[in-house]
Order: C-alpha cells, then sequence, then structure tokens
C-alpha cells in the first residue's frame, strides 16, 4: 500500500510527468490500491495487455500461470475504479500492436492538455459582446473544473503597450511580413498599404510584450500556456481591429477567442498544447460557423471569421489584404488570406448550462469550396458536419452549441472526450453513428447524470 501510494505521490508532485500507465502483470489485489488512488490527481491510463502474444501450449505450467495473469488482475484493479467512481481511460490489446501504441501515444497527447490546462491564463480586453449568451460562462466554475485564470484587462494598457514599440522594430516586422506573405494592394495606394500592415506589426509586437510582461507568454515558459480574448466594440486607441496581429499570435501558440468568448481562447489554446511537437501535424484554430452550402450532394459550412484564422490550417499560399471593417470603427485592417487545408477534423464547443459545462465533440470533412471567393477578403474553411449537413446541424444546435469552435486536424473526438472526462465535464459526440432520437435521449440523460 504505502509504496503505491508513495508512486502516486511522486507522479503529483513530478512536473515533468503527465500521467501514470498501469498494468496488472500478476494479480494485485486492489485494496493495496485504494490509498495511492485516493491520493492520485493526474490521469490515468490501465492498459490491459500481457507480455505473451500467444499461450504457450508446449510448456505452460502453473507457475507461468501464476506469473502471467493480466486476465485475472486487470479485473480486479478494474473494479476498485468503478467501485471508487473514479476516471481511467482503458486500453485493451497486446502491446507490441500498432493500434495498441498509437491509442497510448493519443492518451499521452491528453493527458498533456489535461494537466497543462491547470496553467492557461486567458487575457480579456474588454468584456463579451453586448447580448450574446453562449459566449458567457462562469469564469470562477471554469477556474475550479479547468484551473484556468481568466482575467480582463482595459484596452487602454494594451495601447500603451502597443505605443511603445519602436518604428524600427515595427519596420523590422514589416520586412518579414512582406518576405514571407503575397501582397495584394488590388488598386490600393502602396505607401497607404504598407502603412495599415505596419499598424498590426505594432499590434503583434506590443500584444507579445504585454502579455510577456504579464506572465502570458504562449511558448514554454515556467509552464503558463496562454490565451488572448477581444472584442471589436472595445478597441480603445488601437487603430485597427487586430486582425494579422492575433493570426500571427495564434501561430505563435497563442488561443483565441474574438467577441469576449473566453472559453473558446482556451480550448484552442488547450488543443495547440495537445498538438505540440506533433509531426506532419495540419493545424488548429479558433473558427465561426458563417453561412451554408444546400446544394444536394454538396452541402457544408463555410467556416470563417472577420479577420482571426490560425495560418496554422493554411493550404498553399497566404497572402496579405487590406479591406473595409464595419465593425470596430477602425481603419481598414490588414489580414492574412487563404484557404484551409483538406481532410478529416474535429470541432468544439465548451458551453456553460448554468448548473454544468459540456463539451460538444463533431467530426467534421473538410473540402475544397467548388469555386474560388475573390470578394472574400478572410482566410476561409469548408466541412460537413458528419454524419451529414442535416442531422449534424440539428444535434449541435439541440446541444446548445455555440457558433464559435475550437477546430484541429490533428487531434480526435476520442481525445477530446477523454479530455472531458479527466476534468469531470460532459462531453456528447456527433459523428458518422449520430441520430437525431438517439441523441436527444443522451441529452436527456446526461442532465440527469452531470446535474450537480
Amino acid at each position: 500500500n504505502e509504496v503505491i501510494r508513495k508512486t502516486f505521490n511522486e507522479a503529483n508532485t513530478d512536473e515533468n510527468c503527465a500521467g501514470v500507465i498501469t498494468w496488472m502483470h500478476t494479480f494485485s489485489p486492489a485494496k493495496s490500491w485504494i490509498l495511492g488512488l485516493q491520493e492520485y490527481r493526474k490521469p490515468l491510463l490501465h492498459l490491459h495487455t500481457q507480455f505473451n502474444r500467444e499461450i504457450p501450449y508446449d510448456t505452460i505450467d502453473m507457475d507461468f500461470m501464476n506469473e502471467n495473469q493480466a486476465a485475472h488482475g486487470d479485473r480486479e484493479y478494474g473494479h476498485i475504479f468503478s467501485r471508487l467512481n473514479m476516471e481511467r481511460k482503458v486500453v485493451a490489446g497486446y502491446w507490441e500492436d500498432e493500434d495498441v501504441q498509437k491509442q497510448i501515444g493519443s492518451w499521452m497527447r491528453t493527458a498533456v492538455g489535461v494537466v497543462e490546462s491547470s496553467h492557461i491564463r486567458v487575457m480579456r480586453v474588454a468584456d463579451n459582446m453586448r447580448n450574446v449568451a453562449v459566449t458567457e460562462g462562469d469564469k470562477v466554475e471554469a477556474q475550479i473544473k479547468f484551473g484556468w485564470e481568466v482575467d480582463a484587462y482595459p484596452v487602454n494598457e494594451i495601447v500603451e503597450a502597443v505605443n511603445a514599440v519602436s518604428q524600427a522594430d515595427i519596420d523590422t516586422l514589416v520586412e518579414e511580413y512582406y518576405d514571407k506573405y503575397d501582397i495584394l494592394l488590388e488598386g490600393r495606394d502602396e505607401k497607404e498599404f504598407r502603412e495599415h500592415v505596419a499598424v498590426q506589426a505594432g499590434i503583434e509586437l506590443g500584444f507579445e510584450r504585454f502579455l510577456d510582461e504579464k506572465n502570458y507568454q504562449a511558448i514554454v515558459k515556467d509552464h503558463d500556456y496562454q490565451a488572448v480574448v477581444t472584442h471589436f466594440g472595445d478597441l480603445g486607441g488601437l487603430k485597427q481591429l487586430p486582425g494579422l496581429a492575433i493570426q500571427r499570435l495564434m501561430e505563435k501558440g497563442y488561443g483565441f477567442g474574438a467577441e469576449g468568448d473566453w472559453k473558446t481562447a482556451a480550448m484552442v489554446r488547450v488543443m495547440k498544447i495537445m498538438t505540440q511537437g506533433m509531426k506532419d501535424a495540419k493545424g488548429t484554430s479558433f473558427m465561426e460557423d458563417y453561412t451554408y452550402n444546400l446544394v444536394p450532394g454538396k452541402e457544408g459550412v463555410l467556416e470563417a471569421h472577420m479577420l482571426e484564422v490560425c495560418p496554422t490550417i493554411a493550404d498553399g499560399k497566404i497572402s496579405i489584404k487590406e479591406q473595409p471593417l464595419s465593425m470596430g470603427d477602425r481603419e481598414d485592417p490588414a489580414r492574412l488570406v487563404f484557404t484551409s487545408k483538406t481532410g478529416p477534423a474535429v470541432a468544439t464547443s465548451l458551453i456553460d448550462l448554468g448548473d454544468r459545462f459540456r463539451l460538444i465533440i463533431n467530426d467534421v470533412d473538410c473540402k475544397k469550396t467548388e469555386k474560388p471567393m475573390p470578394k472574400l477578403p478572410v482566410a476561409t474553411a469548408f466541412w460537413t458536419p458528419q454524419p451529414n449537413l442535416k442531422v449534424g446541424t440539428e444535434a449541435w444546435i439541440l446541444a446548445g452549441g455555440a457558433h464559435h469552435t475550437a477546430f484541429s486536424y490533428d487531434l480526435t473526438a476520442e481525445q477530446m472526450g477523454d479530455w472531458a472526462a479527466s476534468m469531470g465535464i460532459e462531453a456528447v459526440y456527433i459523428d458518422k453513428d449520430t441520430t437525431i432520437r438517439q441523441f436527444k435521449n443522451e441529452l436527456l440523460w446526461n442532465s440527469v447524470a452531470f446535474r450537480k
């Protein structure tokens, strides 16, 4: 009992440990685990496997049976979790099989997301968009459940940081923009265009320096992982709505939410944490549902935002455009414009139902639009929710999902569901197996199961 307890508590205090994997190779009486499990605070995976793939028919004896009894020991161990009503991930199969190793690796990323969630701090610039309900939420309960610190700063404090950026630093960053992206003047005066781009460079540098000063770093530094929230209705002394600047910050690893949506900002950051270091990652971003294509056989949702879509999801060239924007009542903001990659992805929405949080998880299939959209000056994605547009959107609306999503090509519904389970919150899945009858029943059952 004491060895188990000590091992778990060492895991609790080890900042480099995101979780524990256990396997009952031999019989292990589960009462021995009670004290340690009760004190353990991180994600746990129960690997149900055995060392030998095949029964050694010619040599098996009782010594072998006594030393290779995961089929026995793991059931005893699994029982105590159910008795303690504790969350854990169970992966069954032969340990050398690729699918088992992939499941373990997938869970390890979720475990990192769970543990690092408690280090997330969200910097809110202004409040939520007036009269909008779904972006609101209980920030105290969010800190209790997820560990998120959600702090507000007056916009003009950030403006001071933006105004303090030197012209030399701005010029250097503008040159970087011009080297990295295609410049689409589209008839605009080149000098004026560059001046507007320079405004975004100043915003990027000013925001990042303010975030760094206040310990809201996005990159690993003392285990602080961060997110930014802006609102076009409160820009103070900013000359433009942050567009290109926010897109670049997201690319560096910051979470983001528009119109005061701090829940989505934090979820984008969680999902970026979970994909960190992933080989051939396709990208993670803040996103918003805009308009439908309802042509039979070509159904889908056009995804975008006014400006702020992360360039990690871009497919092909990325351009800088400047276009008028009525929201914010400021000068024409510069923004990065591109189309997204194709393939399977996951879109999530974390909502506050008053008595609990719910994570809605939708498998989506990203595609290319049939035709270019030359007059739409924003980055876009186009996807069809599973199982199809009709059922997927009906289920999303029934679940109370937001118009903002935290979206990723690199994570799965299983990983996001495991994250929600570790956080002790409700999760609902919209995927190829969803039917509206089943989904409505699930929401009804969950309203009882997750009631405080």
